[in-house]
């Protein structure tokens, strides 16, 4: 019999995938539990905060301190990301008009606001 053996290539790519996927939660749960208020988005999109966070942190970085290059996987690095994550998490807020009054989702839960108003009530005057 034969045994089934992933080639090398492979092996570090799903190392380094699996270890993003874990590297991107942990960031975005910490970038979550900084910014006080209410959460928007499940457990896709902290993964996608913090991985998008450690891109935009770490690249940054690197372009204030003239091309030094940090990796995400190193204290200083998952402190960039994690400011990155909360700046995400900031203009997604602002974005979906939690802060600021913006959007039409402020009002209520996906209504527009001319749903929320009431029309006047007309006193009818009887007369006898």
């Amino acid at each position: 019999m034969s045994t089934f053996e992933i080639p090398p290539d492979v092996q570090v790519l799903a190392h380094d995938l699996l270890a993003w996927i874990g590297y991107g939660t942990l960031v975005g749960l910490l970038a979550k539990a900084i910014m006080p208020g209410r959460d928007p988005g499940g457990a896709v999109a902290t993964l996608a905060m913090g991985i998008g966070g450690s891109v935009i942190g770490c690249g940054a970085l690197m372009y204030i301190s003239n091309g030094v290059r940090v990796m995400p996987l190193s204290p200083i690095g998952f402190v960039v990301a994690t400011a990155g994550a909360f700046v995400l998490l900031f203009f997604y807020r602002l974005l979906g008009g939690r802060y600021g009054g913006g959007g039409y989702r402020s009002y209520g839960v996906g209504r527009a606001p001319y749903y929320n108003s009431r029309r006047p009530r007309v006193e009818r005057i009887i007369e006898e």
